[in-house]
């Protein structure tokens, strides 16, 4: 699982979620999907290792009040963004300023979100165009999922991706803890904490910072929980909800499985 993590210096979490084994047959193609964190610090050495990927689309879920706080030295080709969900300041900053936090309402705050995210109005056609431009991708091309820490929106969005490429859900869940080990949340948590309570004037323990740079599976089985309830299943969610359909899904296994 290592393997797949591209060390970068100013690009957290980027990776190959390819590889995996399908239920429609053989496996999904390396060197074809790719997931991350956003561009804004991207080195020389970085961006010459990037543009060897053949990146021809990028899903950059970030809101537009992110894009312009740390504009990225790099983007495909094709580069899918959206200017709704607007913040005038990040939400989690919001939480940690206005609560008086501690480790169980910061795991709160991300499993509410987790359970509300599937169904925002701009992520539904972020996550439309995505599978739009995936279904026309060429032999040569890979596509990009990224936000701003590539761990929750990139997550779900990838963990979506993987379910129409019929990728088991152990190894969906495998890949989406597998942000804990390519950002070294144990190792860097103290560093973080240290980071944002200067930010912020707070004083918290590490541990109510943890799943802003991490993430947990109960999130991510939040997120599908609620798309279950509201629709009654992963692909209904698919075809109805984003309009992704039956002939595109075909369209994408198609074109990134192979054996």
């Amino acid at each position: 699982m290592k393997d797949r993590i591209l060390p970068l210096e100013g690009v957290r979490n980027f990776r190959d979620f390819g590889g995996y084994a399908s239920r429609h047959g053989g496996h999904v193609k390396q060197g074809r999907l790719f997931r991350s964190g956003h561009y804004a610090e991207a080195t020389h050495g970085d961006l010459q290792q990037i543009r060897q990927k053949g990146i021809a689309v990028q899903a950059d879920l970030r809101r537009p009040d992110e894009r312009e706080r740390q504009p990225g030295k790099w983007s495909a080709p094709m580069t899918i963004t959206h200017d709704g969900g607007r913040e005038h300041e990040a939400p989690h900053h919001q939480f940690l300023t206005k609560v008086e936090a501690d480790a169980e309402k910061a795991e709160a705050w991300m499993t509410d979100y987790y359970r509300v995210a599937p169904f925002k109005a701009h992520h539904r056609e972020l996550f439309a165009t995505w599978f739009g431009h995936l279904a026309e991708l060429k032999d040569d091309e890979a596509g990009l999922v990224n936000c701003a820490a590539g761990k929750d929106r990139t997550g779900i969005l990838c963990a979506l991706t993987h379910h129409i490429l019929g990728v088991s859900q152990e190894d969906i869940h495998a890949d989406y803890v597998l942000t804990n080990v390519a950002v070294d949340v144990d190792g860097r948590l103290g560093e973080i904490a240290e980071m944002f309570n200067a930010h912020i004037g707070k004083n918290y323990e590490p541990e109510v910072f943890r799943p802003f740079i991490g993430v947990r599976l109960p999130y991510l089985e939040t997120a599908f929980a609620r798309i279950e309830s509201e629709v009654g299943s992963i692909d209904t969610y698919l075809t109805e909800t984003l309009g992704v359909t039956k002939a595109q899904q075909d369209t994408i296994r198609d074109k990134l499985l192979e054996g």
